[in-house]
């Protein structure tokens, strides 16, 4: 516990700090740019620009050794890998427009291919003199160990300029994830934004292969955008939501690593936005797991109470427990089941109600006013008291059912 809490607060050593802020800095990025990619439900396009990295991670490194260099340069090798995946990124795109073939298709076509050549350009790398040592299967699932104070300022200067300029088309970009259609009419180029959309992913992609690798960044990029969705149902929101907790995963994950030397940093932080996505899933107070018990619990107690209200004042038994149960808690019939004053009172109200909304059926043919009866609904939620007065009138006065008063 000490060694985590001196890591959660930069005193762990140089690198532990370094890694904790890029981290964090490289999760928030992933958050804001992956969510409208998920919104516009385009997950797997993540995951097959992640996997067209690793050829241009090859041909960067045998290109820099063939030009006399030692190959291990990050800008370098981080070049080579935006080139690749804007190349997956394009070609999946051509195949979804150009061909009869499907969007998941072309992602399946192009990430299974591009991962394919990469893994053949390592393994020719493990072959060559300078490419034993190369260290570059660390970009594959992430490395840390060596991280350097400039590869943090790449994070931190390529993760800044996503968000800037998420933020900047955050417009277009909602408008396209929800409405192609419309923000089409509207004078958008889909096709553009679409790419832009992408483009985002691709950058949050390259600058996040050292620190998390290609197959964990998808991760990064998709998680913390389907956790922020379950705390909100505004698209503005959603954005930053997941963005934060992006940062929280990575900071929170480089601080468990620091903290045991043993784990690697990036499946952590995966693992800690999948254990936020878990505690939301469950206690989001709109869409959370607990929350729909809760809701279904109370819509559970309602019908009871009213079935039972019911029952007392046709001057019927209940033999549903849990409805007896539920009346005694309010007070409405004794342990015998016999009702009380005041469970006489709302029985005679229930039944009261029920012949008002008869009448109200008769008198109003519009199915969009009276349709909003759910037998739970009070209907003086529904109607003024003008009109519920006429329709006690039309009834010759408040007219109890079973003689209760």
């Amino acid at each position: 516990m000490g060694n985590f809490l001196s890591a959660l607060l930069l005193q762990a050593g140089y690198n532990a700090a370094l890694v904790a802020t890029g981290s964090a800095l490289l999760g928030f990025a992933a958050g804001a740019s992956g969510t409208f990619l998920f919104l516009r439900k385009r997950a797997l396009v993540s995951d097959a620009v992640a996997h067209a990295t690793l050829p241009g991670v090859g041909l960067a490194f045998i290109l820099m050794v063939a030009l006399g260099g030692d190959g291990r340069s990050l800008l370098g090798l981080l070049a080579g890998s935006a080139v690749t995946a804007a190349l997956g990124l394009l070609l999946v795109e051509w195949i979804a427009r150009r061909t009869r073939l499907s969007e998941d298709a072309a992602i399946g076509a192009v990430l299974s291919v591009f991962f394919g050549v990469g893994i053949v350009l390592l393994t020719v790398i493990q072959t060559m003199s300078a490419g034993r040592q190369a260290g570059l299967e660390s970009f594959l699932l992430g490395s840390t160990a060596g991280m350097l104070f400039q590869d943090a300022v790449v994070i931190a200067v390529g993760g800044t300029l996503a968000v800037l300029a998420t933020y900047l088309l955050r417009r277009p970009m909602t408008l396209v994830a929800f409405d192609p259609e419309y923000a089409a009419a509207s004078g958008y180029d889909v096709r553009r934004i679409d790419l832009a959309m992408m483009g985002l992913v691709m950058a949050v992609t390259v600058i996040g292969l050292k620190l998390v690798g290609l197959i964990l960044i998808v991760a990064m990029l998709i998680v913390p955008p389907v956790t922020a969705r379950f705390w909100t149902e505004r698209a503005g929101r959603v954005v930053w939501i997941a963005g934060a907790l992006g940062g929280v995963a990575g900071y929170l994950g480089a601080a468990i690593s620091a903290s045991a030397p043993a784990l690697p940093t990036g499946p952590i932080i995966v693992l800690v936005a999948a254990g936020l996505f878990l505690l939301s899933l469950v206690l989001a107070p709109a869409r959370g797991v607990a929350a729909a018990l809760l809701r279904h619990r109370r819509f559970q107690r309602r019908v009871h109470r009213r079935q039972g209200l019911l029952a007392l004042a046709r001057s019927e038994p209940i033999l549903e427990r849990y409805t007896l149960r539920v009346l005694r808690a309010e007070g409405l019939v004794r342990p015998d089941g016999v009702a009380t004053e005041a469970g006489r009172a709302q029985a005679a109200k229930v039944a009261r109600d029920e012949c008002r909304w008869d009448i109200a059926r008769q008198v109003h043919q519009d199915a969009g006013l009276t349709g909003r009866y759910d037998g739970l609904t009070p209907i003086e939620e529904v109607f003024t008291a003008d009109e519920i007065e006429a329709f006690d009138s039309r009834l010759g006065g408040p007219r109890p059912v079973g003689g209760l008063a």
